[in-house]
């Protein structure tokens, strides 16, 4: 429980202070636990780094994270990407005769896109015109409140069992105090600038972060059963690895963006 403590409060430091800096530094980091994200899921499959088919996984992350506008170039069409990279992965399939199959390829290509819009996404929030700042610790402080929220009421109260085939620690207890502290965290949000946000967008944009949230992380938790592990990788110690520490956040942040709920 020390590790896991020291190494969350270092980890978040250091992530905050890169979301306050934005521009290069926040890009740079987000681009880098993309890659280091997409390596933790091709590594879960089995699938060697170096296989033509991973190379052009790891192009579809970069093509989709890559942050265009600061190199002052217009981001690719992304349903050209996917469909390039669809196109690419299918191709192997008949160039290795089948040792990479078609569902190798749908594998690595649903982890592209599962890995890169996620991350993607952290970027486009960071970068609204409309305080992206205020916007991005917003979900990432919801995200936080319902994770600790649920870890402590869970611990404290927590009774019936929320999902005990997927991830048998997690109560319905734990899960529903998660969503009253997001909920809470929006509202104290949204009473410290009114003029940014309203109640009643902190409030959706609070209950899509722990609801979401809750369900990324049993997403991750069930695929890691699937593969018999415990942990995607092993660069947090006491928390695991890239894809174990933002299973949430990749799966929240595509919904702020896509229900355009965030103001601006």
């Amino acid at each position: 429980m020390k590790q896991r403590i020291v190494t969350g409060v270092i980890a978040g430091a250091v992530f905050a202070c890169a979301i306050v800096a934005g521009d290069w530094i926040y890009a740079a980091l987000i681009v880098l636990l993309a890659l280091i994200g997409y390596r933790e899921y091709v590594t879960m499959n089995g699938i060697s780094l170096f296989h033509p088919a991973s190379l052009l996984g790891f192009a579809g992350v970069i093509l989709i994270v890559l942050p265009w506008e600061l190199f002052n170039v217009n981001q690719p069409n992304l349903l050209t990407v996917i469909w390039v990279l669809m196109f690419a992965l299918l191709s192997v399939t008949v160039l290795t005769k089948n040792k990479l199959t078609i569902d190798g390829a749908s594998l690595l290509l649903l982890g592209s896109l599962y890995v890169g819009f996620g991350f993607d996404a952290m970027l486009t929030v960071r970068s609204s015109e409309s305080h992206g700042l205020y916007l991005s610790f917003l979900a990432f402080g919801c995200i936080w409140a319902s994770d600790i929220g649920a870890y402590f009421v869970g611990r404290a109260i927590g009774k019936h069992k929320l999902w005990p085939s997927i991830s048998p620690n997690k109560t319905i207890e734990g899960s529903i105090g998660g969503i009253v502290l997001s909920l809470i965290i929006g509202l104290i949000f949204a009473w410290c600038a009114p003029n940014w946000i309203n109640i009643g967008t902190a409030i959706g944009i609070a209950a899509i972060s722990a609801v979401a949230g809750q369900l990324g992380d049993l997403i991750q938790s069930a695929y890691k059963r699937v593969r018999g592990i415990k942990d995607s990788g092993t660069l947090l110690p006491g928390h695991g690895g890239v894809l174990d520490r933002c299973d949430s956040w990749i799966i929240v942040f595509p919904l702020l963006v896509i229900t355009e709920i965030l103001p601006g």
